[in-house]
């Protein structure tokens, strides 16, 4: 992370100059209404901004800026947290966002990347689509405002949401429960509207869109998938809500997400080549690299999906552990406080390449989101058996595995320990003892879909830590070291269960007062402890 010293330095600097709420609300690198009409793509343009801010996406033109971005709002959060990498670095000597100290501006990059960066856009097609009658417009704007700040509701909890396209500064907090109705009630209208579209073959703003190209069934699926995303979201916190969503979703005359080309995904489009951030950060950064929890689930299960996530140790890395493929590999341990070493640089690396592409949602999640609804509500959404089975089908497809399905859930097998010697040992015994074998209770069958659910979410952390946290599921190795424990983690093994608010949202009166209306609304004090409206398991 070359420029993160300068990011962090800047950040203080900020802190210095007086940063208030205001300030984090205000997106200065949005280009102005005037520059938009002169270019000829207000609309079009402010589209596809939209859509390179669902996940920070950028090309060759921005340099390294959207790939740092990305490492400190989400890569060095979520992403570790979910148990899918460790880092062959540690930053504050240790007191850092992977071993559960949030570092401000970290979580502040958060906010902005997943809130603030859409908010100008979004106001914008919402005028424009009111002003030219284009609802259609408004729809997708829509998608891709919830695409993003369903992660910042699930970070941090309450935010500024119903009122949001108000010209006010201070926009008054919404309570979670609020959000996730206007959310689901916002999907069903946009489906409504893009259905239409699709059944007489429309395509919309294709020229912009770099997503699907205009494709209306297409943004009509992942419309409805990312409904019964948030339905499920929230099952044990109002069943009912969830149920009467998810049901309609599922039940779509379009439907949801089956094949593996109905990914939403930033990979090209819109006449740009997207980098993939995650490969910057462990070929350019030496950063990146496989997380130890990961590591016990895949060599366990002699997962074939294991070469398609991650790369076989380096030749001369003395710490490889053979796996069942004949090659060797080894992961980092989660929150160490070791600082850059050449221990782990040799370490098994992600297997993506630039060119892998940045996805939002796959098929195969929302297979293990049909199979979750099934086993809780019934024959109306499938058979959970077949679409537990489906969903791993879909999985490997997803990665080019030609394996035996049936093979592999019948194998019997579980996940293993996790090791590594020498002057950086660390030992931790399999995480649980679970097979891939769809068999016991309704909460066996439960925690069999959400593994391998984790597994083939990789490597959007982001979902995978809020599942997690919903769920409990999979069982993760803990943190090496804990440094969180002044920010509410007392128990390391209960994880960060939200990201606390930035200081910056009380350095002014105005700021105050929504910061404390924000906690009333929340129910507990701003630690990392507290758990989330649908966290209630």
């Amino acid at each position: 992370m070359k420029h993160l010293y300068i990011l962090m330095a800047a950040a203080v600097m900020l802190g210095i100059t007086g940063c208030n709420y205001e300030e984090i609300n205000t997106n200065p690198f949005e280009m102005t209404e005037e520059e938009g009409m002169m270019d000829g793509i207000a609309t079009g343009g402010l589209i596809t901004a939209m859509q390179r801010a669902v996940i920070p996406v950028g090309t060759q033109a921005d340099d390294t800026d959207i790939i740092n971005q990305y490492q400190i709002a989400y890569h060095l959060s979520a992403d570790t947290w979910a148990g899918y990498f460790g880092q062959n670095n540690s930053w504050n000597g240790g007191n850092n966002n992977t071993s559960y100290y949030l570092v401000d501006s970290w979580i502040s990059s958060t906010y902005s990347s997943s809130y603030t960066d859409l908010l100008d856009s979004w106001k914008k097609l919402k005028a424009n689509a009111e002003a030219n009658d284009t609802p259609e417009v408004f729809a997708l704007a829509q998608i891709l405002k919830i695409s993003a700040w369903h992660k910042t509701l699930e970070s941090f909890g309450p935010m500024p949401y119903l009122q949001a396209d108000k010209s006010m500064l201070n926009i008054p907090f919404d309570s979670e429960q609020a959000i996730y109705q206007a959310m689901l009630q916002e999907l069903e209208e946009a489906v409504s509207v893009l259905t239409a579209k699709a059944q007489n073959g429309i395509s919309v703003m294709s020229a912009y869109d770099a997503v699907y190209a205009g494709d209306a069934s297409k943004w009509v699926k992942y419309a409805n998938s990312l409904m019964l995303r948030l339905a499920v979201r929230v099952r044990f916190a109002d069943n009912a809500l969830a149920k009467e969503y998810a049901l309609k979703a599922v039940t779509h005359s379009i439907g949801v997400m089956t094949a593996k080309d109905d990914a939403a995904q930033m990979s090209t489009g819109a006449g740009m080549v997207f980098r993939n951030n995650i490969e910057w950060l462990s070929e350019q950064y030496n950063e990146t690299r496989m997380g130890a929890s990961i590591y016990s689930y895949l060599m366990g299960y002699k997962d074939p999906r294991l070469s398609a996530y991650f790369k076989p140790v380096a030749d001369d890395c003395r710490y490889g552990v053979e796996a069942f493929d004949g090659k060797q590999y080894q992961a980092v341990p989660q929150g160490h406080t070791y600082g850059q070493n050449d221990v782990y640089k040799g370490f098994s690396k992600p297997n993506i390449a630039s060119s892998t592409p940045t996805y939002w949602m796959r098929a195969s999640e929302v297979y293990f989101l049909r199979a979750e609804a099934a086993l809780a509500w019934g024959s109306s959404f499938g058979v959970d058996s077949e679409l537990y089975k489906q969903g791993i089908e879909m999985s490997f497809q997803e990665n080019g595995i030609t394996a035996s399905v049936d093979s592999y859930m019948s194998s019997r097998l579980a996940p293993t320990g996790y090791s590594v010697s020498g002057s950086y040992a660390c030992t931790y015994s399999a995480p649980c003892s679970t097979t891939a074998q769809y068999t016991g209770s309704d909460e066996q069958r439960l925690e069999k879909i959400m593994i391998q659910k984790w597994i083939a979410l990789y490597p959007n952390g982001q979902e995978a830590w809020t599942e997690w946290r919903r769920t409990g599921y999979p069982a993760l190795h803990v943190v090496d070291v804990n440094r969180g424990q002044s920010q509410g983690v007392t128990d390391a093994s209960k994880g960060v269960r939200r990201m606390i608010y930035p200081i910056s949202f009380t350095q002014s009166a105005d700021g105050m007062e929504l910061y404390n209306s924000a906690l009333q609304l929340l129910g507990g004090e701003d630690k990392s402890s507290t758990r989330l409206w649908w966290d209630c398991k």
